[in-house]
């Protein structure tokens, strides 16, 4: 799915989700990256699988 040179992340890697956002729907709370995975703002995802990733808790020590 993904056209960018390097190539981005696929789904199933561990860093799927520092593919691209091609499509942004802040209103609504998501984003899908370029390799299928959709985002939402609450940093839960959901892969092109159907599986889902749970929210990620932020570290507030490293922020």
């Amino acid at each position: 799915m993904c056209q960018h040179r390097p190539t981005c992340p696929t789904a199933d890697a561990p860093d799927h989700d520092a593919a691209r956002l091609v499509s942004y729907h802040p209103e609504q709370g998501w984003g899908l990256l370029c390799n299928g995975v959709i985002v939402f703002e609450d940093t839960g995802e959901l892969l092109p699988d159907g599986r889902s990733v749970p929210v990620h808790l932020l570290d507030r020590a490293a922020a």
